[in-house]
């Protein structure tokens, strides 16, 4: 067996685990060569002769997975998210698709959290300015009392509602698959996209991306929204519109927007990197030692139930 492994966190040494078990399976492991995650057009050469594929943040595109060999059997996602790997492409050609579903939401949720922290205290600015000898006063706002919409009540939501509750805030939450069951036993309000944005302080976004979802926010939402919320990214940059969220937080309606993921990445010709009310970090949610292990030995578990016919629960329909 020849297996291709992309994610550059994989390496890392809270994955020896992972790598030793993967290592004792296969006959030769390559690793992503350019640190990185891949294009479309260096996928296939890379694929050459593999069964297996341990996939990161690449774009697994129609066209890649069309010049992949006829070996490839698994796409193994070291991640929840499967929106940049072309599912029916992948179905056409039977290659089977897994995910890491669960194993990054407390990562996540806590990024989460610490953003709107930053975002009510203005962390990072005062943080900047006292290390330039300078001493501000800044009010910021307390999170106890303020109102929290959630967009997606999957794994990462629920940790997050339990957090924002911990604290004292309000919460509702959008979800057209929402469990609402679930959501009346954790105190937590299900609202349409509408009522959800437009009453919030904090909004939250925890969907994936696909045809439905992208610009989920955008211009009309965001004129919808009271004046001076507060918005955090941590799922995917296509939820927002990026050049409507500028117009929004240069006139004061977005108060302050935390992002860990990008329209594209890394965002070097974002409109939103100029701004002092903007805070970012580099789509680093599921990067804590405790994630990073998990989704590690989950991907490789994942890949070799595929490859050797046994049963895979994590398989992307």
């Amino acid at each position: 067996m020849k297996i291709l492994v992309t994610p550059t966190s994989f390496a890392k040494p809270e994955n020896q685990a992972a790598q030793d078990r993967l290592a004792a399976f296969a006959d030769e492991v390559m690793y992503n060569p350019h640190g990185r995650p891949l294009t479309e057009e260096e996928i296939p050469g890379l694929l050459d002769g593999c069964d297996g594929y341990i996939a990161g943040l690449d774009y697994i595109t129609a066209e890649a997975i069309k010049k992949a060999p006829d070996t490839l059997r698994v796409i193994s996602r070291y991640g929840a998210g499967v929106d940049r790997v072309d599912l029916a492409a992948a179905k056409d050609r039977g290659i089977t698709v897994t995910n890491t579903p669960g194993t990054n939401a407390t990562a996540v949720c806590e990024l989460a959290f610490g953003l709107m922290l930053c975002l009510a205290r203005g962390i990072p600015q005062l943080d900047h300015a006292v290390k330039q000898g300078e001493w501000p006063r800044r009010n910021g706002i307390e999170l106890n009392g303020k109102r929290l919409a959630i967009l997606g009540l999957g794994a990462i939501g629920r940790k997050l509602a339990a957090r924002a509750q911990a604290f004292g805030m309000e919460v509702c939450a959008y979800d057209p698959y929402v469990d609402e069951g679930y959501a009346r036993a954790a105190g937590i309000e299900v609202c349409d996209l509408k009522k959800a944005i437009k009453d919030a302080d904090f909004i939250s976004l925890h969907m994936p991306l696909t045809d439905d979802t992208r610009h989920i926010l955008g211009s009309d939402e965001i004129a919808s929204m009271k004046d001076g919320v507060y918005i955090v990214n941590t799922a995917r940059g296509g939820l927002i519109d990026e050049t409507a969220a500028h117009g929004a937080l240069t006139s004061g309606r977005i108060a302050g927007l935390g992002l860990d993921v990008y329209e594209a990445e890394p965002p070097s010709d974002s409109p939103l990197m100029g701004l002092a009310n903007v805070i970012t970090t580099p789509h680093a949610g599921a990067h804590t030692r405790e994630a990073i292990g998990a989704m590690g030995m989950t991907a490789v578990e994942n890949l070799i139930a595929v490859l050797t016919g046994s049963e895979c629960e994590h398989t992307v329909k």
